[in-house]
């Protein structure tokens, strides 16, 4: 029936009616929050573009994890800054690497046993050129490199192994390299590993909105960009077949990333895929958000869960966020 009879208002007039109606809802156990680690002790040092986010050491890494845990958040996903980088990133698949004495720490700590613990596979944090992948370079000019897809894949699946032998709940490879999947989940396999699940960031794409994570872990390239291995922004249908390509090669999970300049894409791989789907509301996106609330331009929390419910309402099962502790605060 049409207006008058039919009044669409009725089932907005009271929070309490609002609540029992709501279709999506957000709630700290789907929301993971970031941490990096780095070298030292007792060390907890502001990212300056990112507000409120920080380079632990492990011992801080520990402590807020048990805040974490308390707080109910579905997990963490982890990045390693190490002291040396080289040029093949050694550092990655170190069983004493930094990320992998950052799992063993948490695994040992009681409160943080509720969380689960998702460890990125790359390679650009640990390299000294900053790409996710071997570089070759064929003359003097800085421009003449290539990124050997093929001969990168090995070192992606050794980092893979390494952090599922050193505890790590999940492997995330976010490097982009075809075929990538296929050899971890192989590499996996081979060590006894088979029941660790691979959450491969399926469609990454080549995003502006990168900036700020680049100076949290250290990680920008030194020359040229990824977007030959990264995904064109333009391209939808081509993401779609990124994403089939890895659930053929054994991938578990997917990850959509970045969240809100792609909700779209969010959304049709909701649709077509079956799987667990997350969403990476990547550093720009809070960044941005923070430089608003910093000049008082936008309400804070309202602003922080409503981004955050677009996520959730576009298809993602679970959201990777830097305001994961804020918002369980707020949904508390």
């Amino acid at each position: 029936m049409n207006f008058p009879a039919t009044r669409l208002r009725r089932l907005r007039a009271t929070p309490a009616l609002r609540s029992l109606v709501r279709e999506t809802h957000l709630h700290p156990g789907a929301l993971v929050y970031p941490l990096f680690l780095c070298e030292g002790e007792g060390i907890r040092r502001e990212v300056s573009s990112m507000p409120g986010v920080f380079n632990l050491s492990i011992d801080e890494a520990v402590k807020e994890a048990e805040a974490c845990a308390a707080l109910g958040l579905g997990g963490l996903l982890l990045f390693g800054l190490p002291d040396k980088k080289d040029e093949q990133g050694l550092g990655a698949y170190d069983s004493n690497g930094i990320t992998q004495r950052g799992l063993r720490a948490l695994k040992a700590s009681s409160a943080a046993q509720s969380l689960v613990l998702i460890a990125d596979v790359c390679l650009c944090e640990y390299t000294s050129h900053g790409h996710c992948g071997i570089v070759t370079r064929s003359g003097a000019n800085s421009a003449d490199y290539a990124i050997e897809n093929d001969a990168s894949l090995a070192l992606l699946a050794k980092t893979a192994t390494s952090l599922a032998e050193a505890g790590a709940d999940i492997v995330a490879p976010s490097d982009m390299m075809d075929g990538r999947v296929a050899a971890i989940r192989s590499a996996l396999d081979a060590v006894g590993k088979t029941n660790t699940p691979i959450l491969s960031y399926a469609s990454k794409f080549a995003s502006a909105f990168y900036g700020p994570f680049r100076e949290a872990a250290g990680s920008a390239p030194q020359f040229g960009d990824r977007r030959t291995y990264q995904m064109d922004g333009a391209n939808r249908r081509e993401a779609m077949r990124e994403i089939a390509q890895d659930l053929a090669e054994g991938a578990d999970m997917l990850l959509m990333k970045p969240a809100l300049p792609y909700l779209d894409i969010i959304r049709e791989a909701r649709d077509r895929f079956d799987v667990p789907l997350g969403a990476y509301q990547v550093s720009g996106e809070y960044a941005m958000l923070h430089a608003a609330f910093q000049r008082g331009w936008l309400d804070p929390e309202r602003a922080m869960l409503e981004s955050l419910l677009s996520i959730r309402r576009a298809g993602a099962d679970f959201i990777i966020t830097y305001f994961a502790k804020e918002a369980a605060h707020s949904l508390a």
